[in-house]
This record gives C-alpha cells, sequence and structure tokens, in this order.
C-alpha cells in the first residue's frame, strides 16, 4: 500500500496542508469572541444576544458535523473539505457587510454549517492515506493548525477592532482563510486509499443510537459539553470585564487570547505525566486545576484574573484531551461516529454554556458567570466519579 510516511515530500505537503486548514476552521470560528462588546454597542443588543454569533455557528457547526462526515464517505474528502474552507472564508468576509444583528447571526449560522466540512473529514482522511507510524506527527501539525488559528482569530479581531472597527477585523481573517484554503487545495494530494460507500442515512442512525445507549460514552459526551461551555462562557465575558471595571481598551485585551498557547504546552506537559500516573489521576488533576483558576478569577485583580485564565485553560485543555480520547477507548465499533457524537456534544456545550452564561451576567455579573462555570465543572468531577464507578462494576480497565 502506498502509504504517505514522514520525510518525503507528499507528507510535507500533507501536513502543510493540515495545519492550513485547521487554522482556518478555528480562526474563523471563534473570530467574533474577542469583538462580542463592539457588537453589543454597535448593533444596540446586550452582551446575552451578541454572544449568539458565536454560540450559533458552534451549534450549526455540531449538528452538520454529524451529517458531512457520511457524505463524505460516499463522494470523497478533499473537494468537500475544499468547498468547506472556501464557502466559510467568504462568508467570514461577508459578514463585515451584515446591515442588522439578524443577519449578521444568519451569516454566522450558515458559517457553522461551511466549518463543518473540514474537521468531519481531516482526520479520516490522514488515517486513510498516512501510515500508521506517521500519523501522530500529521495529527500533531493539525491539531497545532487548530490552536494557532484560534489564537490568531481572536488576537487579530481584537487587535484590528480596537484600532480600525470589528469589520476589519473579519475582513481580514477571512483573507487569510482563503490564502490558506489555497494552500490546502494546492499541498493535498487526492486520496489513494478512499473507498466510496454508500450514504445508509438508517445506519448511521443506528450507529448514533447506540453509542448514546452506552451510558460509559454518554457520561464523556456531557463531560465534554460541560467543558466547552465553561471555556467558552469564560472567554465570552472576560473582556467585558477588563473593559469595563478595569478600564482596559480593546486592543490590550484582545492579547489575552494568547493564554490559549498555554493549551498546546499543557497538552505535551500532560502526555508524559500520563504514561507516569495514568489517566484517571491526570483527568482528575485536569479538572481540579481548571476549578482552582476559576476560584482565582474572582479575586478582583486584573493580574488574578489574567493567572486564574492561565490555570483554567492549562487543565481544560487536559481534561479535554484525556475525555475526548476515551471515547475511543470505550466505542468498541464505529469509532468514528462515536468521536463525531463527542464533537456535537462539545460544540453544543459551547452554544448553550455561552449564552446561558449571559444570564448570570445579567443578573449577578462576573461573579454569576464564574460561579455557573463552577457548576459545570463541579457537574464534571461528579460524572467522571460515575464514570470511574461504571466502569469498576463493567470489569473494564483502562490506564
Amino acid at each position: 500500500m502506498d502509504f504517505i510516511e514522514r520525510g518525503t515530500k507528499s507528507y510535507k505537503q500533507t501536513a502543510l496542508a493540515f495545519f492550513a486548514a485547521g487554522f482556518n476552521t478555528f480562526a474563523i470560528l471563534y473570530v467574533v469572541q474577542p469583538i462580542l462588546p463592539d457588537l453589543t454597542a454597535y448593533y444596540g443588543v446586550t452582551p446575552t444576544a451578541a454572544s449568539l454569533s458565536l454560540s450559533v455557528t458552534t451549534f450549526t457547526l455540531a449538528v452538520s458535523m454529524l451529517i458531512f462526515g457520511s457524505i463524505s464517505e460516499a463522494v470523497g474528502r478533499k473537494n468537500i473539505m475544499i468547498a468547506s474552507m472556501l464557502a466559510a472564508s467568504v462568508l467570514c468576509i461577508l459578514t463585515a457587510f451584515s446591515p442588522t444583528f439578524s443577519s449578521l447571526i444568519v451569516m454566522r449560522a450558515v458559517q457553522g454549517v461551511a466549518l463543518a466540512g473540514l474537521p468531519s473529514i481531516a482526520m479520516a482522511y490522514l488515517g486513510e492515506e498516512i501510515h500508521p507510524r506517521s500519523l501522530p506527527g500529521a495529527m500533531g501539525l493539525y491539531i497545532s493548525g487548530n490552536a494557532l488559528g484560534a489564537v490568531f482569530g481572536r488576537v487579530f479581531s481584537g487587535v484590528t477592532a480596537g484600532l480600525w472597527g470589528w469589520q476589519y477585523g473579519l475582513i481580514g481573517v477571512g483573507a487569510v482563510g482563503l490564502f490558506a484554503a489555497f494552500i490546502f487545495w494546492y499541498a493535498l494530494s487526492p486520496s489513494k486509499h478512499f473507498v466510496k460507500r454508500d450514504f445508509n442515512v438508517k445506519e448511521l442512525l443506528k450507529s448514533l443510537t447506540g453509542h448514546l445507549k452506552n451510558p460509559l460514552l454518554l457520561i464523556l459526551f456531557i463531560m465534554g459539553f460541560l467543558l466547552l461551555g465553561t471555556n467558552v462562557s469564560l472567554y465570552n465575558y472576560v473582556s467585558f470585564v477588563l473593559i469595563e471595571d478595569y478600564n482596559i481598551s480593546q486592543t490590550l485585551v484582545s492579547w489575552i487570547y494568547l493564554i490559549f498557547l498555554v493549551g498546546v504546552l499543557s497538552s505535551m506537559f500532560s502526555g508524559n505525566l500520563v504514561y507516569k500516573f495514568g489517566k484517571v489521576v491526570m483527568l482528575y488533576a485536569g479538572i481540579i486545576i481548571a476549578i482552582t483558576g476559576l476560584a482565582t478569577v474572582l479575586i478582583p485583580s486584573v493580574w488574578m484574573i489574567i493567572a486564574g485564565l492561565i490555570l483554567f485553560t492549562f487543565g481544560f485543555f487536559i481534561a479535554h484531551s484525556l475525555t475526548s480520547g476515551w471515547v475511543g477507548n470505550i466505542a468498541h465499533s464505529n469509532k468514528a461516529q462515536a468521536s463525531s457524537l463527542y464533537l456535537f456534544f462539545y460544540y453544543t456545550g459551547s452554544s448553550v454554556g455561552g449564552t446561558l452564561a449571559g444570564v448570570f451576567w445579567m443578573q449577578a455579573g462576573w461573579f454569576g458567570v464564574s460561579l455557573m462555570n463552577l457548576g459545570f465543572l463541579a457537574g464534571c468531577l461528579i460524572l467522571f466519579m460515575l464514570f470511574l464507578y461504571l466502569l469498576k462494576r463493567r470489569i473494564w480497565h483502562f490506564k
């Protein structure tokens, strides 16, 4: 079998293509998060309403990912991914010209559908075309592209909004997305090992419902829901706090999203510790570190808020990486559908948590948002205890 192996030209081109793909997807997805205060002022809406500009995108992304993966089994991988990147980039630019808040929300909802065409297929393509011994490196570059894209989208749009207006941030990120789409199209080779399968809705629904009936998987799905719900709600409203309560400019506040780079270090750091202490200990540690960070952001000091965000982000990435990884251990068949369901719950958590936090913000400000998030993570901790109890009773052992 002519698989792509590390050290070859094809490997370098494929790794570059998926780095650009991850960068494109997550820059566009999170581009509105730092400019929520600007949208609130420009359209005259509440912070809760403004948060919908991210929530609707993650929700339509979550739903669409369940479908695109199965469609690609019937029509192929590369063309769907290219169309996804191009459509999302163009829509990002067009969103800057939204005349009303309602039209902006519609555009962001459609962007979620467009964005779903890449993450739902990327891992399948890599798994089919890259040699197993070279796969971790390619996956690592794709995930790095995700992380750096998410940071770039947030920082660039926030800084640009502070200098020239939020519209220029969207246009700039969309333009970078188009360039990334060109790199992806040029660098990625057509599939060589793709085997066409008929799109069977009945079999897809049977697989999905089968996973939902597994209590262990369902617990992991809900944990993913709570984890990203906490993450997005925290970062949605921290900009409001720093701008309104501490009189920090939009441009300076935007740099706070560089904290997400801690996630890259966190994943590397925890990977080594898992071998030493095991997944159970490290998942407990990730959740507890995140809870400690949430408690720290309640201290009325800019530096303590930053310290709390760093702690939370470090713990979040440990918990998320281990929770998502456990899904593959528990699902004995149709692992791709199980991963899709995890991502569905994960991004739905972003939509629900990001919007629900607005209610707490309106009632009790930053304290209310932090209290909601502490409740989410406490629930996550309890669910993990239940997960381990059920795992022990079924005599399934994982380190």
